[in-house]
């Protein structure tokens, strides 16, 4: 896999049991781009090595008044500088490329699972954290992939210079051999601390990323009420600790780098006392001295790898770990499609709570508890945060179909929806049946001062569908965010729409005209709108009360406000020592303010 083939046509299946398993694997998936790395490395590491040999060589000559052997050193060190230069270069090459394709991997691998989860995504993980993870996680993830290779191609030279120098001057070549290990293996005492370090750093930075993520979202809240100081002084005080948390993990990292600089020292100094006895004694040339001295100095440059390859799994190791908790994620209640890949078509019905949508009606629910609305939304089209029956559609439970045709067969718009950054053109481009045009959607939506507003606030668009929408629609307000989502919601014209709460933030008279424009749009279609209020319950088909769970009373709302003393309870907001004595007062104010609204609309 190179850079400009990606994204990958299918990332495959993690292993994610765990985070070194999770790392094992996706080793083993770049196994090529591995190999290739290692071919490299390894040239360029014995083309490092081998310049040292020629050194010698060269001095050995010029003791010895040897042309010959002056040339002949000259030749091999210009060889192994061709080879340096051309195995460096393809090194680095194939190295950042393992490093982009394995964060490329797991970022698709995190987009599939967020597709595939839905919003049961941030009710099982913190929003920040799954930011953090798609992020600089998968950036430290990529480099622990790509320091392997690297990492074994040092080691493989090492080894080898080792082996060559007991052959070529075993006195010294003993000294190197036992030195060279000793010095990798020096700093594994200190790695644990390292590592807990690192996590614990890691692990404050998540929460500092969290606490960011929150405070921006809601912003707008916390200036209504005056308490973004407080925030801000969560934030400064999180991030202190993030910051003492790096200094700590940096001393350590500065303690394991200055014992790679100290002890290489040592052993060279080790090498030229002991090389020089020898010398002295006659019993290796000036030339093998000066080949050892210079392979134990050159060989402090691999040995540099093996601090990296423990930094590199020390701060991916915990990456590797949350990415993996996030992967091994699954959906309550999920067959893989057992059934073919059909929409079908029919009521939509709730086993659970015996909620019943008619096929081509609209069916207004009121539910007190607006949690619970909102899981049964989620329900509704195919995405439950727990186990339990599946929704039925024309008889066909959802949870059998395939993801993509459950999701093309209802939508759920919840009441929060997100408005992603870009053009409208853009916003409103999403997978449609064609039927319902732009045009229809913005209208049925009421849209048109939002439109005028987009238009005033752009520099250089005068049609507004090229106006662009900041991000989250942040520049908007919540109404009109609120009424674009629905737009986009009516284009898609789905088998079912599911929308909770879709006119909780505009004013009255513009809900009478949504509900009316949302109910000739979607005739002939599946609606389901989750609402308490009167203006759209007034305009739907059929009404369904639910009351602790359960389906206790379904009609149109007038009748359901002279009959049902709970249902007017929710609808009215009235207080059970009001209910008794001003029942019908509150019901005659609620029927004269629909009528009054519909004139006005």
């Amino acid at each position: 896999m190179q850079i400009q083939d990606l994204p990958y046509p299918d990332p495959g299946v993690p292993d994610a049991r765990s985070g070194p398993r999770f790392l094992w694997w996706l080793f083993r998936n770049q196994l090529g781009g591995q190999l290739k790395s290692l071919a490299w490395g390894l040239l360029h590491f014995a083309s490092v090595a081998a310049l040292p040999f020629c050194v010698g060589v060269a001095v050995q000559a010029v003791v010895d008044r040897s042309g010959t052997g002056l040339a002949l050193a000259g030749g091999l060190l210009a060889l192994a500088c061709v080879g340096n230069a051309v195995g460096d270069t393809f090194l680095h090459r194939t190295a950042i490329t393992n490093w982009i394709t394995a964060a490329a991997r797991v970022q698709q691998l995190l987009a599939r699972k967020a597709a595939h989860l839905g919003s049961a995504l941030t009710r099982r993980v913190a929003a920040g954290e799954v930011v953090a993870v798609s992020t600089g996680d998968v950036e430290k993830i990529g480099w622990f992939v790509e320091a392997l290779s690297r990492f074994t191609a040092a080691l493989v030279t090492i080894v080898l210079v080792c082996a060559g120098l007991l052959v070529y001057q075993p006195a010294l070549g003993v000294v190197v051999a036992v030195g060279l290990p000793a010095l990798a293996l020096a700093v594994l005492p200190l790695l644990p601390r390292a590592t807990r370090r690192a996590d614990t750093q890691r692990e404050k930075a998540g929460r500092a990323t969290e606490l960011a993520s929150d405070t921006v979202a809601g912003l707008r809240v916390l200036r209504g009420i005056g308490g973004e100081e407080l925030f801000l002084d969560r934030y400064r005080s999180a991030s202190q600790e993030v910051r003492h948390a790096a200094v700590r993990s940096a001393r350590m990292w500065s303690l394991i780098s200055a014992i790679q600089v100290l002890l290489p020292g040592l052993l060279l100094i080790a090498v030229v006392w002991y090389g020089v006895r020898l010398a002295r004694e006659g019993r290796i040339t000036v030339g093998e001295l000066v080949t050892v001295y210079s392979s134990v100095m050159v060989l402090t440059y691999p040995l540099r790898h093996f601090e990296e390859i423990a930094m590199a799994y020390s701060f991916s190791r915990p990456s590797a770990k949350r990415a993996a908790g996030v992967l091994s994620l699954q959906r309550p209640t999920d067959t893989a499609g057992s059934r073919a890949a059909d929409v079908p078509s029919g009521d939509l019905y709730d086993p659970e709570t015996g909620l019943l949508a008619p096929a081509g009606r609209l069916t207004a629910v009121v539910c007190g508890d607006p949690d619970a609305a909102g899981l049964l939304a989620e329900r509704l089209g195919g995405h439950p945060s727990q186990e339990g029956t599946s929704v039925l559609l024309g008889g066909v439970p959802l949870d059998e179909l395939p993801l993509d045709s459950a999701r093309t067969a209802v939508l759920v718009q919840d009441k929060d929806p997100v408005l992603l950054s870009g053009t409208l053109r853009d916003l409103l481009d999403v997978p449609a049946s064609g039927t319902v045009q732009p045009d229809q959607a913005l209208a049925a939506a009421q849209c048109d001062d939002v439109l005028a507003a987009l238009v005033q606030g752009s520099l250089d668009a005068t049609d507004p569908m090229d106006a662009r929408i900041t991000e989250r629609g942040r520049s908007l307000s919540g109404g009109q965010r609120q009424r674009l989502a629905l737009a986009r919601s009516l284009i898609t014209d789905p088998e079912a729409l599911v929308l909770d709460e879709p006119t909780s933030a505009v004013d009255s008279h513009t809900e009478a005209r949504i509900a009316q424009g949302v109910r000739e749009l979607r005739e002939g279609r599946t609606t389901v709108v989750f609402t308490s209020s009167p203006l759209l319950l007034d305009r739907a088909d059929r009404v369904v009360f639910l009351h602790d769970g359960e389906a206790v009373a379904v009609g149109a709302h007038r009748e359901l406000v002279r009959t049902e003393p709970r249902y007017r309870a929710v609808v009215t907001r009235e207080t059970d020592d009001e209910a008794a004595p001003n029942g019908s007062v509150a019901l005659k104010d609620v029927l004269h303010e629909l009528e009054e609204i519909e004139e006005k609309a």
